[in-house]
């Protein structure tokens, strides 16, 4: 469990073996959430800056901010011709690396995560009115900073199935408090809605026009279906084949948004049989192991 010093900080991460993947999580998450998807194919899962076990500077959490501790943590391993396995806001951060460092990217899987700024009529009703009162001063930091509601619901009614209560104590150990929770209610502020956060929109943005022109580096894009929390509908999934070069697509089944909870072995197959077949990377069996 290497801890790596970063600016002013620290990043942790978990490794299993040299292999190339680069797993990121999203939030509430941490590198935990890669658990049953990192032992089958390898690699390394950092736990993003105020997460998991990663040190906690004192910073606002935006993604710029994220962004920033994120390539030092590169930098610092020397990472190169990686793949980046990006979930939730992991994916959108793995896009942007991607597109400010073209050159170290083999090949990009994602699934359930940020693709472009949103109108709020594209949201749901019931996403609408949470995205507003979250927003709220006042509201947002009752709702998150005071209880560790979010975090429980996430691994409850953004999953299939509930996590188990050891699997559940990980997630919430690093958010024992107020303050430790502004990472979270940072991360659900900067949903890129009606042109807000303006910084991140723009950022949104210029990794859009690379992932539509990158037709060198192969990506792979993960598809559930049987929940009502699923980021990416099949509507935004048929955007993503026609607005997003070198795509593969590939559908899992049912999930919830936090899909390695549900569907590990399938995360790992699919990406070990596109690694194997696309990049001519490691085995075609990952994630069919016992």
């Amino acid at each position: 469990m290497p801890v790596v010093p970063v600016l002013d900080s620290t990043v942790h991460h978990e490794q299993h073996s040299s292999a190339p993947f680069v797993f990121l999580h999203g939030n509430p998450a941490s590198s935990h959430i890669w658990r049953n998807v990192l032992p089958e194919l390898g690699g390394l899962a950092p736990d993003l800056i105020g997460m998991g076990r990663s040190g906690k500077p004192e910073i606002d959490y935006s993604f710029d901010d994220h962004a920033r501790y994120l390539d030092a943590w590169f930098d610092a391993l020397a990472l190169d011709r990686v793949v980046l396995v990006g979930h939730d806001w992991g994916g959108a951060l793995a896009f942007d690396w991607a597109a400010r460092h073209p050159a170290r990217v083999a090949g990009i899987a994602f699934f359930e995560t940020m693709l472009k700024p949103l109108r709020s009529e594209e949201l749901q009703p019931a996403a609408r009115e949470r995205t507003r009162r979250l927003r709220t001063p006042g509201v947002g930091e009752e709702l998150v900073l005071d209880q560790d509601t979010v975090v429980r619901q996430a691994f409850t009614g953004g999953v299939r199935t509930p996590v188990s209560d050891e699997d559940m104590a990980a997630y919430l150990a690093p958010f024992p408090d107020r303050e430790s929770r502004r990472p979270v209610l940072a991360w659900i502020r900067q949903l890129p809605v009606d042109g807000e956060p303006p910084a991140l929109i723009g950022r949104m943005e210029a990794y859009g026009a690379w992932l539509a022109a990158s037709a060198d580096v192969p990506k792979l894009l993960l598809t559930f279906e049987g929940s009502p929390t699923l980021a990416i509908t099949p509507e935004l999934a048929a955007w993503c084949s026609a607005n997003i070069a070198a795509l593969d697509v590939v559908a899992l089944g049912e999930a919830g948004h936090h899909a390695p909870e549900d569907k590990p072995k399938e995360i790992a197959a699919a990406v070990g049989s596109w690694a194997h077949d696309v990049l001519g990377l490691g085995t075609k069996n990952a994630g069919q192991r016992a």
